[in-house]
Parts: structure tokens; sequence; C-alpha cells
């Protein structure tokens, strides 16, 4: 315990926390009533419309960035609706020149193709002609050499000589049936 000095005597003091004595209550509640005086001042003149402005500030912030947003994104779908109309009249376009090529390329081809046919035609009628001439190139030589042969067989098989007029005779009929 300890003890105050005053004037040599000594008082005995009162222990416990200070804030707890009876004999402050007074003083401490003029402090605290100045306390809250102050603090409330401080709060409501200075400290409290700093942080309204802050708030107020923050919610414009987040209202233009809202609207800047929106404003983005009606550009982004006009810039999408763009393209995409852009990219419908690309594919028409492109679906056009592949049919117009497609419609040349055929005509250009069946051209092609009718002159080669009417080259193959000529060459085919000028090969039977060929054909033809050879045939009856051929065949008269056929009956000449079918003359020739049928008197060889009979000179052979009969050791005489047979007559040219009869072997011809004989062979002009057989070549006719």
């Amino acid at each position: 315990m300890a003890t105050n000095t005053t004037q040599g005597t000594q008082v005995p003091s009162k222990g416990g926390f200070p804030a707890f004595r009876v004999e402050t209550f007074g003083s401490q509640l003029l402090w605290l009533a100045i306390a809250f005086g102050l603090l409330y001042y401080l709060m409501s003149r200075h400290i409290a419309p700093r942080i309204g402005g802050i708030l107020e500030e923050r919610a414009k912030r987040i209202s233009d960035d809202v609207t800047a947003a929106q404003v983005m994104k009606a550009e982004a779908d006009a810039a999408t609706a763009s393209y995409e109309k852009a990219l419908a009249e690309a594919r028409a376009g492109a679906q056009a020149i592949a049919a117009e090529t497609r419609g040349k390329i055929t005509a250009q081809s069946d051209a092609e193709r009718k002159l080669l046919e009417d080259k193959l035609a000529a060459d085919l009628a000028t090969a039977e002609a060929t054909i033809a001439t050879a045939r009856t190139a051929a065949m008269g030589n056929v009956r000449s050499i079918a003359v020739d042969a049928t008197q060889a067989i009979v000179a052979r098989l009969s050791g005489t000589a047979a007559d040219a007029s009869r072997v011809e005779a004989a062979v002009d009929a057989a070549l006719k049936a």
C-alpha cells in the first residue's frame, strides 16, 4: 500500500483503479462530454463529409463506368451486327462468284467436249473411209488369192492344172453366198 505524504503526515491512499473512484466521477463525466462533443464536431464537420464525398465520387465513377460499359456493349453489338452482315454479303458474293465460275467452266468444258466430239467424229469418219477402202482393196485381193489358192490346191490334188475360167466362176459363186 502506497502512502501520500502531505506536510509531513502520512495519509493512507485508497487503492483501486482510478476510473472507479467516486471522487473522480464528476471530472470524468465532464471530460467525457468534452471529448464526445469534440469527436462529434470533428466527425460531423470534417470526416463524415469527406467519407460522403468519397462514397458519392465512387458511386458516380461506378455509374459512369456502367454507362461507358453499356455504350461499349452497344458499339460491340453494332460492330457484331455489321460484321455478320458483311460476312453474309461476302458469303453471298462468294456463292455468286462460284456459281458464275462454275457456269463458265461448264460452258467452256461443254464447248471443248463438243469440239473434241466433232474432231473424233471426223477422225472416225476418216478411219471408216480408210477401212472401207482397205476392205474393198482386200476383198478385191481375196478373189484373186482365192482363185490362185484354188488352182494350186486342184493342181496339187489332181496333178493337172485346173481350168482358170471354171475356178473363177466357182470362187465368184462362193463369194456371193
